[in-house]
């Protein structure tokens, strides 16, 4: 899911990590997305570049929302990326709340279930 890497100071930010948050289908990580990407990072000392990827046949309609993290220090993406999740988790929980397509697939896989 996330890989930190201390890599070479070419670009002034040593510090990288890649998160990849699977989506159930492309509608859903297109929401997440636009709805995460209009915060921009506060420091200029941290870079962030959202993007999404198409799925393959064998990932069904599964999406994933990549996020690229770069940084001047561990400190400092540790704080942006912290900052990021509580914002992830938040959109989450809306769409699991609210999301129609969220709603029918736990209905769906309750119906499975029985």
């Amino acid at each position: 899911m996330a890989m930190a890497t201390p890599g070479e100071d070419q670009d002034g930010f040593p510090c990288a990590l890649t998160i990849n948050v699977p989506f159930p289908s492309a509608r859903l990580a297109s929401v997440a997305h636009r709805a995460l990407g209009v915060d921009k990072e506060l420091s200029a000392l941290v870079q962030r570049q959202l993007s999404t990827t198409t799925p393959t046949p064998a990932e069904k309609d599964e999406t994933v929302l990549r996020i690229e993290y770069k940084a001047t220090t561990n400190r400092m993406l540790r704080v942006a990326v912290n900052s990021f999740m509580e914002s992830l988790a938040l959109v989450l929980e809306v769409m699991a709340e609210l999301d129609v397509d969220v709603l029918e697939q736990q209905q769906q896989q309750q119906q499975d279930r029985t």
